[in-house]
């Protein structure tokens, strides 16, 4: 693999994740093939779908939004709060010729107040912090969810209720089903935006959630 003037580490590795190829290194989390269930499921979701981009949350080294993107032939706003994962998905998207807006940035200031997408793609670090330890070849910062697991889901659903459409669907990936129901939880307590519509269990420890943002904020 050539040296890249960006930084990126040139020891780096490459996987195929469905209709892209992915470049990363040991500072992003490692794209595991499971999660190009949440790329189909958007693609699947946008069939019918108005125009407009894909926004995805947490996007580390791009995998998951670039793939949705190159199967829909969508624009896409990537955001992540990790320099060397913003590197990473730059350079995954201009290998792999998709339209990308990649933006280093907190998640509640990356976007502009009247921004709105057809769909969000939410990735957020999910385990409990006391879990982070038995996982030593992930980067903390890309799995640490805080104390309950919860501390960026929260940011993400926020974020998606503000930022997608009226209507739009929101993926999110989480820890299993048990996770799952606490972001019901979560949605009633808080009041916010978004209807819980259904649940793929991929795992006991893998879960995709599928919510739309109410028609009548």
């Amino acid at each position: 693999m050539p040296a890249f003037e960006s930084g990126l580490n040139t020891s780096a590795r490459a996987v195929t994740f469905g209709p892209v190829r992915i470049e990363f290194d040991a500072t992003v989390l490692e794209p595991r093939a499971w999660t190009l269930a949440q790329s189909r499921v958007a693609a699947d979701l946008l069939r019918d779908a108005p125009p407009g981009a894909i926004l995805e949350l947490c996007c580390g080294a791009g995998q998951i939004g670039l793939a949705a993107a190159a199967m829909t032939g969508r624009p896409l706003v990537q955001v992540d709060d990790s320099g060397d994962a913003c590197r990473w998905a730059r350079h995954n998207a201009t290998r792999n010729g998709v339209d990308s807006d990649v933006r280093h940035a907190p998640m509640e200031g990356a976007l502009h107040a009247d921004e709105r997408f057809a769909l969000v793609l939410a990735d957020p670090p999910y385990l409990l912090r006391e879990q982070v330890g038995h996982y030593p070849d992930d980067p903390p910062h890309a799995i640490d969810g805080g104390e309950d697991g919860l501390d960026a889901v929260r940011t993400c659903l926020a974020v998606a209720g503000d930022h997608a459409r009226a209507g739009a669907p929101v993926v999110l990936q989480l820890r299993g089903a048990a996770q799952a129901d606490d972001v019901t939880r979560l949605l009633a307590r808080d009041a916010l935006p978004l209807v819980h519509e259904h649940v793929h269990a991929v795992s006991p420890e893998r879960a995709l959630m599928t919510l739309r943002v109410a028609i009548s904020r």
